[in-house]
């Protein structure tokens, strides 16, 4: 394949008339994402480096480069996609290899999660949830049948996705490892996978976290407090209760933005995993509420940008807008029940909001991904035809062939009967 087909420039156009829905959702939870960003890490960051703007001038620089790839990314055909999901996927696979190996990996707080790319430390996990989705996008339209129709169809997928899963368990990542396997849970489903093959597995899937949780003490430990953080506040349960602590002093309306007292070395993390504790205390219940139902209307819009896809017989942008719609979905609702004290303390971060420069570029590079399913939908579009509309345009057509008037062989112009 040569660059000239690989590349299918988009017009300004074009891009303008990209959905306004997910464009405005996706712009306000970035400027979001920005201000909590500047405002949760000021201490943080003026006690590790003595500059205040340290973790916000690289997260701009981050948002920046994001931008300037996915300028790159919505020039891509969705076809050149779909022709390096296996190429993706082994690509992430090898990168989660190498990640293990000491010299090459770097941990950060016990865990070995990130390549030291020298500009900046990029996150392999990031990439593999993403690539995962593009891969299991083109599985579900080459083995669409046996999915349907049979178990081989449905195990060959899990047996890559447990591939995955235990190399991210030996980082480890039990955050990340419960996002990718509800994603291919979640598109084998949509791709039309038996309702008891689904159940089955999500049985297992159930058995092998509750396992995975037991397992290591320090899992342990994050269950119990979070069970009951208030029985071991300064130790063990102490995250937890400071960011309870924070939803308390933000009741409705919160403090005011800037105004956060947790975020003064108070609330672990409070620019990373625990940033929207301090977006409520800084804004109240009421702010928490209006960011979640932006990323409601964030996620609904790339669904029904999928969904259209479908409609245009294109399943494979159709699969993939919904992959990284539910990647998106399932991060929120683990790093929102986390933060409230709903789900167990992992570490993971709220996309597009918190301080990680590799969730950031790779969370918004496959939303530009998004952005291009939606330009070739539109395209299409004005050539598609309706199915129950069908007969009724075609007799339409037909009467107005047989009116158009037409010039035989010897130049005379008579209506066509």
């Amino acid at each position: 394949m040569n660059t000239g087909q690989m590349i299918d420039r988009v017009s300004i156009k074009e891009v303008l008339a990209i959905d306004a829905g997910f464009l405005s959702a996706l712009f306000l939870i970035l400027m979001l994402g920005l201000v909590m960003v500047t405002s949760a890490s000021v201490a943080v960051s003026d006690n590790l480096f003595g500059y205040s703007h340290y973790f916000i001038s690289r997260q701009f620089v981050a948002l920046m480069l994001a931008v300037l790839v996915g300028g790159l990314v919505l020039n891509l055909p969705t076809s050149v996609i779909q022709s390096w999901g296996i190429t993706l996927m082994v690509l992430s696979l090898l990168l989660l290899l190498l990640v293990l190996i000491p010299g090459i990996g770097k941990s950060v707080n016990g865990s070995q999660r990130w390549i030291n790319l020298v500009v900046f430390n990029f996150q392999v996990s990031e990439a593999a949830k993403v690539s995962m989705v593009v891969y299991m996008s083109g599985y579900l339209v080459r083995r669409a049948e046996q999915v349907r129709e049979s178990w081989s169809g449905f195990i060959i997928p899990l047996g890559l996705t447990f591939c995955f899963l235990l190399l991210l368990l030996l980082e480890p990542d039990f955050g990340a490892s419960v996002v990718l396997l509800g994603t291919v849970m979640a598109m084998l489903f949509l791709g039309g996978a038996k309702v008891y093959q689904f159940i089955l597995l999500l049985f297992m899937a159930a058995c092998a976290l509750a396992l995975v949780a037991v397992s290591e003490s320090y899992r342990m430990k994050r269950l119990m407090n979070f069970i009951d953080p208030w029985a071991d506040p300064f130790n063990e349960g102490y995250q937890l209760s400071q960011a309870l602590i924070a939803y308390g002093r933000g009741e409705w309306f919160g403090l005011g933005l800037g105004n956060s007292v947790q975020k003064l070395s108070y609330l672990p993390e409070a620019h990373t995993d625990f940033v929207f504790s301090i977006w409520v205390e800084e804004t109240g219940m009421l702010g928490g509420i209006l960011l979640i139902l932006l990323f409601a209307l964030l996620v609904a819009r790339v669904f029904a940008i999928g969904n259209r896809a479908l409609q245009l017989s294109r399943p494979f942008a159709g699969y993939m807008c919904y992959g990284f719609a539910i990647l998106i979905v399932a991060q929120v609702i683990i790093n929102v029940g986390v933060n409230t004290g709903v789900l167990p303390t992992k570490g993971l971060t709220l996309p597009l909001i918190s301080y990680g420069r590799s969730s950031l570029i790779i969370t918004l590079l496959s939303l530009f991904v998004v952005m291009r399913v939606d330009i070739e939908n539109k395209r299409i579009a004005p050539f598609a035809v309706v199915e129950d509309d069908t007969n009724e345009i075609n007799d339409d057509v037909k009467e107005q062939d047989q009116a158009r008037p037409v010039i035989d062989d010897e130049g005379q112009m008579h209506v066509k009967s």
